[in-house]
């Protein structure tokens, strides 16, 4: 099956397709994850116009695809990338909650889900922050 895999993967088209296809799948799953983790709904809330969470949700978004292209970048086999994606999803789910930890004056996901932006805004740059530093041990 590896080699079947293996095969598939050295068509340049073929991997790319592979490459994005698992990405993809993968980010469903984790902001699936990350939506029975947090006391908002999402996609609730990005329907009704609310910045906050469409921002941090596109930190986790982005955080997560960038994780998985300093992967790629690295020439990581498929099954090595969905690890660093996976690493890389828990990482950046333990600083969302480090974040709620370290700031006792409100909750995060009370302010995040009464749309105030900068709340929104802060949840955003860290996620895509920690994926260039997560991204980075991957080249390691």
């Amino acid at each position: 099956m590896d080699s079947e895999i293996d095969k598939l993967l050295d068509n340049a088209y073929a991997s790319s397709l592979v490459f994005v296809s698992v990405t993809v799948l993968s980010l469903v799953v984790f902001l699936s994850i990350f939506e029975l983790v947090t006391k908002y709904r999402c996609w609730d809330e990005i329907k009704k116009g609310n910045l906050a969470v469409a921002m941090a949700t596109c930190g986790k978004i982005f955080g997560i695809c960038n994780i998985f292209r300093f992967s790629v970048e690295a020439h990581d086999s498929i099954y090595q990338s969905l690890l660093w994606g996976a690493f890389g999803f828990v990482v950046l789910l333990i600083a969302y909650f480090l974040f709620e930890f370290l700031t006792p004056v409100f909750r995060i996901d009370d302010e995040i889900a009464k749309d105030n932006r900068a709340v929104g805004m802060i949840a955003m740059i860290i996620s895509v922050s920690l994926s260039y530093v997560i991204g980075a041990t991957v080249i390691m």
